[in-house]
């Protein structure tokens, strides 16, 4: 007799995207030790390839025309120095767990429907980035082929997509091939500059733009700088998720290990805070070559300026438009693969549905296409200092769960648990920190706190976050971490069978499943809308459906 006609539940089937783990990258999923294959350099150059992104420059250079150079100089490394503390224990925790920065947050104070609300916000940065990105390509293929930027938004939009299909498989082999000539052509132009001409570097730190202090320092213009720059803080997000697919660490591998971890993870900020300097250079450049400020800001003007000190100007057009569009490519692939497992973890929660991580690229990339069409480049100061007090609030309460609340108050297990079987649905811990500190740093952007708290909103959000979370998890003592307690298997089996789909996984993704009467895989649970949750009664809300039988 069947299995259905025994009464038996019917097994969960998948589509060919979703099985396919090469196209799948366990998008929702602990990143199992037998998919990981990858070595520590190749793991590392892989995220590191992923900030080839030119929005540094822009960044940069914006930064510098509006704030000048010295508000912008101490403002991009005041955001550098957040960056890079707050990035060490992210990447920490997920290449030590296996897990992208979702299901950290997950984890990490927020509870598993408290991270839909970061999901978006992490969803928001790729394709606000994106956008940026591919207006910056969009730029060159204007410059040099004449082609309408309407066209160029949609070309650089669609030329990504087949080289992000393949996931991991494809991007680390992407990466590897093109960094050593990304790096030469990167580097080559400032110093260029700097031996053709004498004077760029007086010229550089005196450059004004359009500062109403001109070349001084002021204050609020400081706060406003390394507001903006701030924005960049959940690039983390996408370093975690290609260092999940890092390689245990164990004794034959550990300097290896934190070398590659510290480098890709926080430490892409510093080659990130170098190409925002070179951006403000370039700015600068560009401006004394006759560049209008208004388009100084453009990464292809930028390198026409800069590698027409190398070459004759019909060359460093084709010199400038190859880099630009090089480099633009090599991070919109990260940020479309990064949405792709954001909208995965976004929906999977919300619909219980997973059409496959393949099927959200398309949506993030079509989301990224109709900012571009709307010329988000032309306010990409008010867009990027409005979203970095939402993403602020967001990682200044996940650091504050890695680096207080669990290791220094005990607070909540000591390891990342994502599983939906485990965790209540939201925990005030990290959900309500963010809240509390998004809001206020909200208001203070608009004005309504003062000048002062406007120019250094972020950093409000960021201070509320960070000390809120460990006060919400004094006075609920860490109640809402777990739902149920952890599950452990005696077995000796590396892997477990799923009840509900019948495919194998390694320990750490499975749990035992009173509705399937049997182990379960995290997706499956994930995307199971009848069971009510009823192996957590101390969450559960209503009456529990009876569970199917097994005859």
């Amino acid at each position: 007799m069947s299995d259905i006609a025994a009464g038996a539940p019917k097994r969960r089937a998948f589509n060919k995207l979703v099985n396919n783990p090469v196209l799948e990258d366990y998008s929702l999923r602990y990143a199992p030790k037998s998919f990981r294959t990858w070595s520590e350099y190749a793991v590392a150059t892989a995220a590191l390839g992923g900030i080839a992104y030119m929005a540094d420059q822009a960044i940069g250079g914006s930064l510098a025309v509006q704030f000048g150079f010295t508000n912008a100089f101490f403002g991009i490394l005041a955001a550098a120095v957040v960056i890079f503390l707050t990035g060490i224990p992210i990447a920490i925790y997920c290449a030590r767990y296996n897990v992208d920065v979702d299901l950290l947050t997950r984890g990490a104070g927020f509870g598993y429907l408290g991270s839909t609300l970061t999901s978006v916000i992490y969803a928001s940065f790729t394709f606000i980035f994106f956008a940026l990105e591919g207006s910056i390509m969009a730029q060159a293929f204007l410059l040099y082929f004449g082609i309408p930027l309407w066209v160029g938004y949609a070309l650089g939009s669609l030329i990504i997509i087949p080289l992000v299909v393949f996931g991991m498989t494809l991007l680390a082999k992407l990466q590897v091939w093109t960094q050593p000539l990304w790096l030469l052509m990167l580097f080559t132009p400032p110093i260029a500059v700097f031996i053709a001409d004498p004077h760029a570097i007086s010229q550089w730190t005196s450059f004004a733009g359009t500062s109403p202090s001109g070349a001084n320092f002021n204050w609020l213009l400081f706060g406003s700088a390394a507001g903006i720059a701030l924005s960049l803080i959940a690039q983390i997000g996408e370093q975690a998720d290609y260092l999940r697919f890092m390689p245990d660490q164990v004794k034959s591998n550990r300097t290896k290990w934190w070398i590659a971890v510290l480098c890709a993870g926080p430490g892409w900020v510093i080659l990130g805070a170098a190409k925002q300097l070179m951006g403000s250079l370039f700015a600068s450049v560009a401006v004394a070559h006759g560049t209008p400020p208004a388009q100084a800001n453009e990464p292809i003007q930028m390198y026409i300026a800069s590698y027409h000190y190398m070459f004759p100007m019909a060359v460093t057009l084709a010199v400038a438009t190859f880099f630009v569009i090089l480099s633009q490519i090599k991070i919109n692939v990260t940020n479309a693969y990064s949405g792709s497992l954001s909208w995965s973890n976004f929906f999977s929660r919300l619909l219980h549905a997973h059409p496959g991580r393949v099927v959200w690229i398309f949506l993030n990339v079509g989301i990224s296409l109709t900012m571009m069409e709307l010329n988000m480049f032309s306010f990409l100061g008010k867009i990027l200092g409005f979203y970095s007090n939402v993403a602020v609030a967001w990682i200044g309460a996940v650091t504050a769960d890695l680096v207080i609340i669990k290791p220094l108050l005990k607070l909540g297990p000591q390891y990342i648990e994502f599983k939906r079987a485990h965790l209540y649905n939201f925990n005030p811990v990290g959900f309500g920190a963010m809240l509390f500190a998004s809001a206020v740093s909200i208001v203070a952007f608009f004005g309504l706190l003062g000048p002062a708290a406007q120019a250094f909103s972020a950093f409000i959000a960021l201070g509320l976050a960070f000390v809120a979370a460990p006060i919400i998890a004094i006075v609920t003592k860490g109640r809402y971490y777990l739902a149920r307690p952890p599950f452990n298997d005696a077995s000796v089996s590396p892997t477990l069978s799923c009840s509900a789909c019948g495919f194998d996984y390694e320990k750490q993704d499975m749990t035992n499943c009173p509705f399937h009467q049997g182990t379960i895989c995290s997706l499956c649970c994930s995307l199971e809308s009848s069971c009510a949750d009823m192996c957590k009664p101390a969450v559960r809300s209503t009456v529990p459906l009876e569970a199917p039988s097994a005859a």
